[in-house]
């Protein structure tokens, strides 16, 4: 359409020949946007820069001294915080844009810069004696702060991790599942704790619109955390009244992610709340299914499976449909 628009321009003589033969060399060679593929690297240089100076001080610690090699993160750490409150645009509750590329690896180099001098200060110099907590409470209260101070969602996750770190456990939902703490009781009911607040975090985000941008990193972790947890409290509980707790507490949870991910039109909180429902009613019939001690019964929860994995792709095809119908509502 537009190279017909400019063809009838240069016909009528409104457009002229300089002018044409410029549009024509314009889109003939295109601008190609480089944005991802810079941010890349610049994160990779920043992790690259981090494991490398990491290995620098190990092999030659010995040699360089803990004060020197103290001194050299604080100057690092000192720099980049000295760059990034110099640059950094007004403080604001909404989204503030960063003020060039640069600026949040500078920033994100300085906040890991930090949390290896705290944490080598206490290895080597055990500053906080047996006092573990406050050596991780300190780090993740600054890093909450810098995540808010200078709106970096990277920093927000890491500070995320140092409340996890502070009260014990571990943030992935590949580690919950692969470490096998969840037949610890305590365990669980911290998972449960740090995941209420994790949830409540992205409701209060939203609710008074304190970087209401954040909502996405506490309610991604949230709904994990919140939902292996609750299962895992169903099976460490399976024999006792507590197990029909934790399974009404998830349903509860899983109900609550559903109605806000469909207000907020986002297909992939749907998802995970019908996924971790379908493996908690998988779950219950498998259970119902073997105390009924049929024979037959392993065949009826073979068709069960298939039968329902089916539906299930149905539903989130036609869950996502409808999402787009409403799109423009």
């Amino acid at each position: 359409m537009e190279p017909d628009i400019y063809n009838k321009l240069h016909a009528d003589g409104l457009l002229s020949d300089a002018s044409f033969e410029k549009i024509k060399q314009k889109r003939s060679n295109p601008l190609f946007s480089v944005h991802w593929e810079l941010k890349t690297l610049l994160y990779l240089g920043v992790m690259l820069l981090s494991g490398g100076l990491g290995v620098l001080v190990y092999k030659n610690i010995d040699t360089i001294g803990h004060q020197a090699i103290l001194a050299f993160i604080a100057l690092i750490t000192i720099g980049c915080f000295w760059y990034c409150g110099k640059h950094k645009l007004p403080f604001s509750w909404g989204k503030v844009k960063s003020p060039n590329t640069g600026f949040d690896y500078i920033l994100l180099l300085g906040s890991i810069s930090l949390v290896t001098f705290v944490g080598y200060l206490q290895y080597q110099y055990n500053v906080f004696g047996l006092n573990y907590g406050l050596a991780t409470f300190i780090p993740m209260l600054a890093l909450f702060f810098i995540a808010y101070y200078f709106d970096h969602l990277g920093i927000l996750s890491m500070a995320i991790a140092a409340l996890a770190l502070w009260m014990g456990i571990s943030i992935t939902p590949k580690a919950l599942l692969a470490y096998g703490n969840f037949n610890n009781k305590h365990i669980i009911l911290t998972y449960v704790l740090f995941g209420v607040m994790l949830l409540m975090a992205a409701y209060l985000t939203k609710r008074f619109d304190i970087k209401r941008h954040f909502k996405f990193s506490y309610h991604h972790y949230g709904v994990h955390v919140m939902c292996i947890a609750l299962l895992a409290g169903y099976f460490e509980y399976y024999n006792t009244i507590y197990s029909a707790v934790f399974m009404i507490a998830f349903f509860a949870v899983a109900i609550y992610v559903y109605q806000d991910a469909y207000k907020e039109k986002s297909f992939y909180f749907i998802l995970l709340a019908v996924l971790y429902s379908y493996f908690a009613l998988a779950s219950l019939v498998t259970r119902m299914m073997f105390a009924t001690m049929r024979e037959d019964s392993i065949y009826l929860l073979l068709m069960f499976f298939i039968g329902s994995a089916i539906g299930l792709i149905f539903l989130l095809i036609n869950i996502n449909k409808n999402l787009k119908q409403d799109d423009h509502l």
